[in-house]
């Protein structure tokens, strides 16, 4: 199968670029015309059955036409987009773009089209996705989800441009539907306007590079008892930030022999005359531990894609419960990234998911090792796993037997041939779900 995706990837970088081509050059009855062209083309052969051939002069003139009539449309113009700081996968993002005619003539009847970067990959990540697309063919994992292409980014409507006179300015709103997170880049926007019979479109193209950042996909959650209670933290928040440590200031208190000079309180001591320092009180917190299970081998699995969404929805379900949160995962390294309780905002955490990748480089136990060595100081791990192999069953049972409380979620293809065992949580089976792409959001309201 693979030599022959090879001989096909060619035929598909033509194919999306033509098609890419003529839905901007032609207009609705443009194509219109075109696909009656091309079936006419196809019967014309059998002149004695069918009488199509005699539409074959008539529709070629129309867009021969039409093409040479575009080509009268000639006009500068400038672009300014103001975009905002971040979009969210499958939430509109509308935002302004202000065009200004530098011609000497009115200009109406514009159309803004939207350029963004060149999306199509290399052949070595095409080749990857068919490979996992065939996959889920011979297991009969198709049933009625509806897949994405892979490789889209965004769905762009067209803008209507007001009509503009000689060096005025107009504001288009224009409205964008993320399809993949990560960072969307703009390369320009082109100025269309339609030939006086209106089936193809002439195009003016003014550079304007922008880049924006998407964030995952949300889900809403319930009211999930999570697992853990609130747990001594060394040196309290600030450590847990890995910034100094700092216990809780609660009051004061005399200078006695050995107090670090640091926590003298310098008012205190200016006010009653004698050397006063602040006491401080150990702190004891929630503090759960996200595990992402970014081991997979396809980039563009839509698997990983609802395992980060699905730890974007508890990103910025936990800090709100005043408690820390752990984010932990593997790439080309091992990261921690901790929130919550003013240590650090939600919107990080979320730039962080809105970029991370597959690890398809490195064993599971690179993600074993980095959250058993960080266990002694959270209070509970919720696991999110694209996976249910014995790997991963073996990380989970170990993490039981150090007594750490856990919620397992398993991302599974649309219509898993077989229910999963939950293996080490046999005996809390309501601190294991599977989650089916493409009923994410209903699962997860199950969750207690």
């Amino acid at each position: 199968m693979t030599p022959l995706f090879r001989v096909l990837y060619p035929f598909y970088r033509l194919a999306s670029g033509g098609w890419y081509w003529a839905r901007r050059r032609f207009t609705r009855p443009g194509l219109a015309v075109l696909g009656a062209l091309s079936l006419t083309v196809l019967l014309a052969a059998d002149t004695e059955n069918n009488l199509t051939y005699q539409a074959l002069p008539l529709l070629l003139f129309l867009l021969v036409a039409a093409v040479c009539l575009s080509r009268l449309f000639r006009a500068p113009f400038s672009a300014t987009r103001l975009l905002p700081r971040f979009g969210t996968v499958g939430c509109p993002l509308r935002y302004r773009v202000g065009v200004r005619n530098l011609s000497t003539r009115v200009q109406r009847g514009l159309t803004l089209l939207e350029n963004l970067a060149d999306s199509r990959p290399s052949s070595a990540v095409w080749l990857a996705a068919r490979r996992a697309e065939q996959k889920l063919l011979r297991s009969f994992r198709i049933s009625g989800h509806r897949r994405l292409n892979p490789f889209k980014v965004a769905v762009v409507k067209d803008a209507d441009v007001p009509p503009l006179r000689p060096g005025q300015e107009g504001e288009v709103w224009v409205e964008l539907e993320p399809l993949r997170r990560g960072v969307l880049r703009f390369t320009g926007v082109t100025l269309a306007r339609a030939d006086p019979l209106g089936l193809f479109r002439a195009l003016t193209t003014v550079p304007l590079p922008q880049t924006v950042l998407i964030l995952p996909k949300r889900y809403p959650l319930p009211a999930i008892a999570l697992p853990g209670t609130a747990k001594y933290q060394e040196g309290g928040v600030a450590l847990a930030a890995s910034v100094g440590q700092s216990e809780e200031y609660v009051a004061v208190r005399d200078y006695r022999h050995g107090d670090p000079v640091r926590h003298i309180h310098w008012r205190s001591w200016a006010r009653v005359g004698r050397p006063v320092v602040k006491e401080f009180e150990d702190e004891f917190f929630v503090r759960h531990a996200l595990v992402l299970d970014t081991f997979m081998g396809c980039q563009h699995s839509e698997v990983f894609e609802e395992a980060v969404s699905v730890a974007a929805s508890f990103a910025c379900t936990l800090p709100t419960q005043e408690s820390l949160l752990d984010l932990l995962f593997v790439g080309p390294q091992s990261y921690c990234f901790t929130a919550g309780r003013g240590v650090a905002h939600v919107e990080q955490m979320l730039e962080i998911l809105a970029s991370v990748r597959a690890c398809a480089d490195q064993p599971f136990g690179a993600l074993e090792h980095l959250v058993l060595g960080h266990v002694e100081a959270v209070s509970g791990c919720i696991c999110v796993l694209v996976d249910w192999d014995e790997a991963r069953r073996s990380f989970i049972g170990k993490l039981r037997t150090l007594g750490v409380p856990v919620l397992v979620l398993v991302i599974v293809p649309p219509d898993p041939p077989q229910p999963l065992d939950p293996g080490p949580l046999s005996d809390e089976p309501d601190r294991f779900a599977v989650l089916e792409v493409g009923r994410i959001e209903a699962g997860l309201a199950k969750l207690k």
